[in-house]
């Protein structure tokens, strides 16, 4: 998470960005229209600064349009047109804002979830080729000629614990040599 100091560039960036449009609205009176600009500053508090900063600066670009809209002597022909122009602004700014930080949100995760895979895949140690194995012991060879217990090189490996215990042929069979058996 960014600190407030790492975020205060963007934020002075984006209020500079807004009041320069705002300047051009008013100077260049209702005959331009800037609108379509206003989306940039919002744009930069909603990717640095969340939702939040976007709903800020979706009010605060409303206003300096609607203050510049005023300054510039542009009449409408009732408040309600001028209010009515304000919010649909408003919503616009706020509309791209919010779907701008979601986005955000959404890199983020993705970011995230991919550095925690590119970690669990670096953590993963894979079995491949064959593995020489002793036909009689069950020993495996490594790379370098030395021969180890099965599970001794697997838990190397791949980081697995053995616990051992009979499957029930071979505890048939066990007991049956040591003569334990009980014949029904």
């Amino acid at each position: 998470m960014p600190t407030v100091s790492q975020k205060l560039p963007w934020i002075f960036l984006a209020v500079f960005i807004t009041i320069v449009l705002g300047l051009l609205d008013w100077l260049s009176g209702h005959d331009l229209n800037f609108f379509v600009f206003y989306f940039f500053p919002v744009y930069i508090a909603a990717w640095f600064l969340g939702a939040l900063g976007a709903l800020l600066f979706a009010l605060f670009c409303s206003s300096v349009w609607f203050a510049a809209d005023v300054m510039a002597g542009h009449t409408h022909p009732s408040a309600i047109h001028a209010v009515w122009n304000t919010m649909i602004r408003l919503i616009a700014f706020f509309s791209i804002g919010w779907s701008i930080s979601s986005l955000k949100q959404i890199v983020d995760h993705e970011k995230e979830s991919a550095e925690k895979l590119r970690k669990s895949l670096s953590e993963i140690k894979v079995l491949q080729a064959i593995l020489p194995i002793c036909a009689q012991c069950k020993k495996i060879r490594d790379e370098q000629g030395v021969w180890h217990q099965l599970e001794v090189f697997i838990s190397e490996q791949a980081n697995i614990k053995f616990s051992h215990s009979y499957c029930p042929e071979c505890l048939k069979r066990a007991l049956a040599e040591a003569d334990l058996l009980e014949d029904h």
